[in-house]
């Protein structure tokens, strides 16, 4: 049957609002998520040209989600007040300064601060970027486009590996590789901050871009969600805390980040400690796992959606990734180490969409959002203990073997706790 002339209204707005937002927006991530991971290539001189140790790297690189987790909350609230377009451009423009001022850095103190400060400025980013969402896409469109939109997190490292891996060789004006590396990639952040401001739009009853018929559709359907939403009541919200589900998607995705964090940050070390690449040569290899990421990443998010299934398919996922741990761990070859790597950082992103859709299954209206609030923020944790496990173990020993071990471990752990999450008959199982 020919679909009805409501659908076809609704497919018709929802692609015109993905392709004026989505691309956008990716690229506003591959930014955020450029800069977050770019000091592991910085850190291939700075190293020898600071004298930082594997531990003060890993414990610096971790602290970027010590600042993350204490400002999540204070940045959310603000983000509600002055609305979300505003906020993201506001914190772009600050990230950025940030992340150039890294070419400061003489001490691992102020390694340590500048890195709890990006973190602190990034923190209401993703939370942003979800209300924004949000604002534009009916709940049945809105798992595509975050899907979409968070594959942008591996594509940042098939984007970054090479642009970082080159911009080391550069030597101008007194400034090293590493100083150039900063301002070169904190600059977008600054100057796109004020993109934002001239290109998106706040919400859709201001679209001038939509014709009046579908911009008023589109406000209609979000509007009666909103309401459907609150007249849930606020007594539901605190259900998002005590849920025991919601404290072990927390664990799992604890591990999840543990892993994704800790290879990407860890990556370039990885593949310089093979010996014999430069560091253009070492950017275009870490460009390997991160495309395969990607590829992996859309192919089980879609196999998850299509199947409705999601707890095996965050499972599989963490034990391939935990695999791959175990492999980078006890090979020394370039093409084993690559392969490694590919099922490590694949592994973890894979999980990323499936895990995502049980949170908003299994809750609805003000308790999801808690519950996201609470998963968002302390599992993000993981990602100050991945690289700084891998820091600490690496200062200890001389190797990875060893952090790469427990980070399999966590993910391991992870795979094994997401098979215990009761989904209630949400997708079929």
């Amino acid at each position: 049957m020919p679909p009805r002339l409501a659908d076809r209204r609704e497919i018709a707005v929802l692609k015109q609002v993905s392709r004026r937002l989505l691309p956008f927006l990716f690229l506003l991530y591959i930014v955020a998520y450029l800069d977050r991971i770019n000091v592991g290539f910085a850190f291939l001189q700075m190293r020898t040209q600071l004298g930082f140790t594997d531990e003060v790297y890993g414990l610096g690189a971790g602290l970027f989600f010590a600042g993350y987790f204490l400002f999540q909350l204070p940045s959310n609230l603000i983000l509600i007040r002055v609305g979300a377009r505003r906020w993201i451009a506001g914190l772009m423009v600050v990230w950025g300064l940030v992340s150039a001022s890294m070419i400061f850095v003489r001490t691992p103190h102020g390694f340590y601060l500048l890195r709890f400060l990006l973190g602190a400025a990034e923190a209401g980013f993703f939370p942003g970027m979800v209300l924004y969402l949000k604002s534009w896409f009916p709940a049945k469109a809105r798992a595509r486009a975050m899907a979409w939109f968070m594959t942008a997190g591996p594509i940042s490292g098939v984007v970054g590996g090479p642009v970082s891996g080159a911009l080391l060789g550069m030597r101008h004006i007194g400034l090293q590789g590493w100083q150039w590396l900063f301002i070169m990639e904190g600059a977008p952040a600054i100057m796109l901050g004020g993109v934002v401001l001239l290109y998106l739009t706040e919400r859709p009853s201001l679209a001038a871009w939509l014709e009046a018929g579908d911009r008023a559709w589109l406000v209609e359907v979000l509007e009666s969600e909103s309401r459907h939403n609150a007249a849930q009541g606020r007594a539901r919200f605190s259900a998002g805390f005590r849920s025991g589900t919601i404290w072990l998607l927390v664990l799992v995705y604890f591990g999840l980040n543990m892993c994704a964090y800790g290879m990407m940050l860890w990556l370039p070390s990885v593949i310089q400690s093979l010996a014999g690449f430069s560091n253009f040569e070492i950017g275009v290899l870490t460009a390997i796992p991160n495309l395969a990421a990607a590829i992996m990443m859309v192919l089980v998010g879609r196999h998850s959606d299509r199947s409705g299934e999601r707890r095996w398919h965050i499972a599989l996922s963490a034990f391939g990734g935990a695999f791959g741990l175990v492999l980078t761990a006890y090979t020394h070859s370039p093409i084993p180490v690559l392969v490694g790597t590919s099922l490590a950082i694949g592994g973890a992103f894979c999980m990323d969409g499936p895990f995502w859709a049980l949170p908003t299954s299994l809750l609805s209206g003000a308790a999801a959002a808690a519950g996201v609030a609470v998963i968002n923020s302390l599992g993000n944790l993981g990602g100050f203990f991945g690289p700084a496990t891998l820091g600490w173990v690496r200062s200890h020993t001389g190797g990875f073997r060893g952090g790469l071990l427990v980070i399999a471990a966590a993910l391991s752990v992870s795979g094994c706790i997401a098979l215990l999450v009761r989904t209630h008959g949400a997708g079929r199982e």
